[in-house]
């Protein structure tokens, strides 16, 4: 026999026996392979450190930069008839130039253009993840922001001035504590949503939960245990927010009733 001959038998031999062992047994030595093999399970905690690490500081970001800007366009929408802002007016067109860009291209592409035209010069992979995904999420922030504020009843705000109140202490007395309410489910919905898309950081190589089972599939040859497994993480912790978020919306309501 040649040597393709004695290959093609070889392989054919290995895919019987293999073909031969029971599933169980196999699936047990795939997931030992993904999981125990080199205590592979601390890669996937570091991992998860990471994609943690970038949500929460982008979140933290998106709050900031997305109440600025809704704070920004509630004054331009609440200005007075005849008394309009030149320097409000350019604030609030750069605030709706903002908003639609950021919520109007792919989350992907505005990584990209972050790290490799932006911040070309650096290897800061983690900085540069922050920073995206924490201004993609001030755009949504500052709707959430917006809408909560706008849907507290204008008579509120009337009312207000109307005892002597200036603009600022009505906003943080009456207004805001109001539209808390509203605010806080959807930021909670935001939180869960920029928790999933942190897996687009593989792109620009940072090793978070789902480039390590990207590596790991990538030495094993095993694809099922690394994806199934992330994929089980990634469900486990969104139902541990949504409990979270549920938690919070009956207690809001509760404090609406009283």
């Amino acid at each position: 026999m040649g040597f393709w001959e004695n290959a093609m038998a070889s392989y054919n031999a290995l895919r019987e026996a293999r073909e031969a062992v029971p599933f169980g047994l196999k699936m047990l030595h795939d997931f030992y392979q993904s999981f125990v093999e080199a205590n592979r399970w601390q890669l996937y905690l570091k991992g998860l450190g990471v994609t943690f690490q970038v949500t929460l500081a982008a979140l933290c970001v998106g709050v900031i930069l997305g109440v600025l800007v809704a704070v920004v366009r509630t004054l331009h929408d609440q200005q007075r008839v005849g008394h309009r802002n030149l320097l409000l007016e350019v604030l609030n067109l750069l605030g709706v130039l903002y908003t639609t860009v950021i919520r109007g291209t792919p989350m992907m592409v505005q990584l990209l253009i972050m790290y490799f035209v932006i911040f070309s010069g650096t290897r800061n992979q983690i900085g540069v993840a922050m920073l995206a995904f924490g201004i993609n999420s001030g755009a949504y922030v500052c709707e959430i922001v917006r809408g909560g504020i706008m849907s507290v009843d204008p008579g509120q705000m009337e009312a207000g001035r109307s005892l002597g109140l200036g603009y600022i202490p009505v906003m943080r007395e009456i207004v805001i504590p109001q539209a808390v309410k509203t605010i806080l489910p959807s930021l909670g919905n935001e939180l869960i949503t920029l928790f999933k898309e942190t897996s687009l950081v593989t792109v620009i190589g940072l090793v978070d939960l789902t480039k390590v089972a990207m590596q790991i599939q990538g030495r094993t040859y095993q694809a099922l245990m690394p994806f199934f497994g992330i994929a089980l993480v990634y469900l486990v912790i969104v139902l541990v927010l949504t409990r979270l978020q549920g938690i919070l919306e009956r207690r809001l309501r509760q404090s609406d009733r009283r």
